[in-house]
């Protein structure tokens, strides 16, 4: 059964912001959220992570960015180079 809910546009923008991918449904966001918020007070800390980068659009983009190459076929940085770069 499907259903239409009322939403203001301020609510959709931040919907929006928090999609994957801009194909991603809001069925499917909202679902995601909702499970994130579902898991018992044990993963709290794991919760509160999880809430701070869907509250991040920038880091959301970054994200979304990095499913697109490798989508594209971009293989990235090896780990081997990523120690290197960062001197690890």
């Amino acid at each position: 059964m499907v259903t239409t809910i009322q939403i203001n546009e301020d609510l959709k923008e931040k919907l929006d912001e928090l999609k994957i991918h801009d194909r991603e449904s809001y069925n499917s966001l909202l679902q995601r959220v909702l499970e994130n918020c579902a898991l018992n007070s044990t993963d709290e800390e794991s919760l509160l992570a999880t809430i701070e980068v869907l509250s991040d659009p920038q880091l959301m983009l970054g994200i979304k960015g990095a499913l697109q190459e490798e989508k594209a076929g971009d293989k990235g940085i090896s780990i081997e180079d990523l120690k290197q770069e960062l001197g690890i």
